[in-house]
């Protein structure tokens, strides 16, 4: 086993979100020292990562001294990604257009968090408007990989993962269209849920109907990913598509006994999503591990040929909608693959969407009847390590060229064109010591279920969670 490298940030910045919670319930610790705690070790990794860009320590001391110990979160410091508002907090959406934008009104989920005693830290670092799957732009730089800064921290909840991985917060909101929460968890070793949509709030306010963008929690353990989707979910009128949250808590479901669980691997889902040897033997290995009567593995795939054209062309469409939208101040300073992606969204032919809207019911009927025999299907989170910080995206995938920066997602595009709940669970490391994700995708509206299966298997594994130092390596 890896042997897991130094941690020499503050005490209390090495705990579970949970424990942390449980102390803030007992007033064992106040709100206040944890801000300290995270500011202080946000100082500390900064430099290396570059992951929490904006720091709010005046507005969070000053939420600190309100929290309310019987609160969900009792007061727990958290990151907001920089596509997503805080009210009177810089909120970059990492372009230009928006470099100095101080919103002062917050997004509904950062309203909902803080009811429930969230306490806003800071700002995480994004991708361009989250597009792209390697955490860098023009506003704030790049955002690099804790286990080793000359790599990619993965995009775009890039900054969210690398500052959980280096103890900079406890808990911290995500989003995720193409894998934006999965591929950083999966990078930086850390665990990362894209729920149903709606069951942790909405996409961006302008697209409110379209299920392909959510939130979600990240954590460092399964148990805090699942307190931290407690803290999202519920009916809000806000959001079209918002859903109740279960009569059980997740964090209650997740710690119940799994029972017996029937997993399908599929190494590249039928010959559809290129992988190197290298991952599929770490995920293979990590399966192989987990060798007790009650959890039983079968390597098979679901009939899914159509997933990836679905997915681009719901994408596209929806990238051309919230750019038709956006003022030509903010556009103009958009990257190219940016400025691609809105292209081939204005192109489409009514034909096109409505092929895809056909295709993706199909998809979801047959991942539907696939997921009746098993609890959940196993496959890889990104068919590649991590790659240098400056490379946008990979040129091939195991011999396999990428046409774009697309390409090498295919694994994160199922289940959100399914919208099926989908999660990376940290199971191993590269020969150079990178981390490395499982992507678990459940049945539909099975996150407690989903979180259930994970905590089984991170228990199963046991991979140390305690947060690191950056390894700083020069290039």
């Amino acid at each position: 086993m890896k042997a897991k490298p130094v941690f020499s940030g503050p005490d209390l910045c090495g705990l579970s979100a949970c424990d942390i919670v449980g102390m803030l319930q007992r007033k064992d610790v106040s709100p206040a020292e944890l801000v300290q705690a995270s500011a202080k070790r946000i100082d500390q990794t900064s430099p290396g990562i570059n992951a929490m860009v904006t720091v709010c320590q005046d507005r969070a001391m000053a939420a600190a001294a309100q929290a309310s110990p019987v609160s969900l979160l009792a007061g727990l410091p958290i990151g907001i990604k920089d596509l997503t508002p805080v009210a009177d907090v810089r909120t970059t959406y990492g372009t230009q257009g928006l470099s100095d934008f101080v919103p002062t009104v917050s997004d509904p989920i950062v309203t909902r968090l803080e009811q429930r005693g969230a306490v806003v830290m800071g700002k995480t670092n994004t991708p361009e408007m989250g597009a792209g799957a390697n955490t860098f732009n023009s506003v704030f730089g790049r955002t690099r990989n804790p286990w080793d800064t000359r790599m990619n921290a993965g995009g775009s909840s890039g900054g969210a993962a690398a500052g959980l991985a280096t103890g900079e917060v406890w808990l911290s909101q995500g989003s995720d269209l193409g894998g934006s929460l999965r591929t950083p968890a999966s990078f930086c070793g850390i665990v990362g849920l894209r729920p149903s949509p709606g069951v942790a709030g909405g996409g961006p306010s302008a697209q409110g109907f379209d299920p392909m963008p959510v939130e979600g929690p990240m954590a460092r353990t399964v148990e805090d990913c699942a307190l931290m989707l407690d803290a999202m979910s519920g009916f809000d009128p806000t959001w079209p598509l918002s859903y109740p949250a279960p009569d059980q808590t997740y964090l209650h479901t997740c710690r119940m006994d799994a029972g017996d669980i029937r997993v399908a691997f599929s190494p590249d889902l039928g010959g559809l999503a290129p992988v190197t040897a290298e991952i599929t033997g770490i995920l293979g290995s990590a399966l192989s591990k987990i060798s007790t009567p009650s959890f039983d593995v079968v390597e098979e795939s679901p009939d899914v040929p159509t997933f990836e054209a679905c997915f681009r062309t719901l994408r596209a469409f929806g990238f051309w909608t919230g750019a038709r939208n956006t003022p030509k101040r903010i556009t103009q300073h958009y990257k190219p693959t940016l400025q691609q992606n809105i292209a081939e969204g204005r192109a489409l032919e009514m034909d096109q969407v409505a092929e895809a809207m056909g295709r993706r019911s199909r998809l979801y009927d047959s991942m539907r009847q696939f997921l009746t025999r098993f609890e959940v299907l196993a496959c890889p989170v990104n068919g590649i390590a991590p790659l240098r910080a400056e490379i946008e995206y990979p040129p091939d995938v195991n011999g396999v060229p990428c046409e774009d920066y697309l390409d090498w997602l295919r694994f994160s595009m199922l289940a959100t064109v399914c919208g099926l709940p989908a999660l990376s669970l940290p199971v191993g490391f590269t020969d150079q010591g990178l981390p490395v994700g499982i992507q678990l995708i459940g049945r539909p509206r099975g996150e407690g279920r989903l979180l259930q299966v994970a905590r089984a298997m991170e228990q199963a594994l046991a991979l140390s969670s305690s947060p690191i130092d950056p390894i700083v390596r020069h290039l």
